[in-house]
């Protein structure tokens, strides 16, 4: 820390309360995306898994339906025990939210996945595609952050 006391705007703060719940909840998404492969075979991919709902095939519905429940009922249990969880200093524009709501939907459709397909499940088994998808999520992430905090002011 600086000699006044405050933080750096890139510094982050490793303690336990934030250490802890990350290491908790990549616990429980590792053992569901592990859980679904062994059981049924299937990558925990949420883009794929939500896409085949709107042209679900015989006997494909009642698992996918499972797993969205799932995850809406873990955000709700979450929120409800865990508020804090949820608390943010962005507040991004409406033109801005929908703007990158359009380009991850793109960015999923020409990856062929998701980062939770890629990033979760491909780069668990050495996927070479989801290894580079991954490295292209994650340094086009850090290149985004990069430009709105530092070319564009924070705001956008």
């Amino acid at each position: 820390r600086p000699r006044n006391g405050r933080r750096n705007r890139g510094d982050t703060n490793m303690d336990t309360t934030t250490l802890v719940p990350g290491l908790l909840g990549g616990a429980l998404i590792g053992l569901a995306a592990a859980a679904l492969m062994l059981l049924f075979g299937r990558i925990a991919g949420i883009s794929g898994i939500i896409g085949s709902l709107l042209q679900p095939s015989p006997g494909e519905v009642a698992w996918r339906l499972s797993f969205v429940g799932g995850l809406v009922a873990g955000g709700a249990a979450l929120m409800f025990f865990y508020a804090e969880a949820f608390a943010t200093t962005v507040s991004p524009s409406m033109p801005a939210i929908a703007l990158a709501g359009l380009l991850v939907g793109f960015g999923t459709r020409m990856g062929s996945g998701c980062t939770s397909g890629h990033g979760i499940c491909g780069v668990s088994r050495f996927s070479p595609r989801s290894l580079f998808a991954t490295a292209t999520f994650i340094s086009t992430g850090a290149l985004t952050v990069f430009v709105i905090e530092r070319v564009l002011g924070g705001t956008l």
